[in-house]
């Protein structure tokens, strides 16, 4: 039993009952779906990194890890579809999969913005430490710049800091800080601010 590659219902002929589509012009349908779909997620992949860095949470390294992970799994989902759907095979189930896929950047773009956004300035909590190393990746819109301090937290050994380029040249190995950490209105504590002690 084969399905419309467009509108998924089961067929027993080329035309399609349910939609009236032939195969090839469903395969040019869904190929157009696919598309259209895939340039949302992009747009919510350039905008999730971006997003990021107005409310960063301590954790973001590893945020941006499980990321990059979403991000290359749903493309190789993108291009899965498309390569079966040019040899018209099944694939109801893996489109389903990946229209799943296709909000999550957005939902986790929301999620770190409105952490830092609806998180109160009185719960502030500020931790004297001390900077152990700097990091700084140049890029070709916007550079990644890291402050590594030394952990307050119980478990972790330091703190990785995404900074502004400001701090980041304020900021030398051994400098004493105050870093202000807020809880994060979704308890995902973020970053606040880095002064000088």
């Amino acid at each position: 039993m084969t399905r419309c590659l467009d509108c998924g219902s089961e067929r027993t002929a080329d035309q399609c009952p349910s939609c009236g589509l032939t195969s090839a012009a469903a395969e040019v349908m869904f190929r157009h779906r696919l598309l259209k779909r895939t340039a949302v997620f992009l747009a919510g992949s350039l905008a999730f990194p971006y997003v990021s860095q107005i409310y960063p949470p301590l954790e973001l390294d590893w945020i941006l890890v499980f990321f990059g992970l979403i991000f290359f799994l749903a493309l190789t989902l993108a291009v899965i579809l498309d390569r079966r759907a040019r040899n018209r095979q099944e694939l109801e189930v893996l489109k389903r999969i990946y229209v799943g896929f296709i909000p999550l950047p957005w939902i986790l773009a929301a999620t770190l913005f409105l952490n830092g956004e609806l998180d109160s300035q009185k719960k502030m909590v500020y931790y004297t430490t001390t900077v152990d190393s700097r990091y700084n990746m140049p890029g070709i819109v916007r550079g990644t710049r890291r402050l590594f301090v030394h952990s307050w937290r119980e478990g972790q050994r330091y703190e990785r800091l995404a900074v502004n380029a400001d701090d980041y040249d304020r900021f030398h190995s051994g400098d004493s800080v105050v870093v202000a950490v807020e809880p994060g209105a979704l308890g995902i504590p973020w970053y606040y601010g880095i002064y000088r002690h």
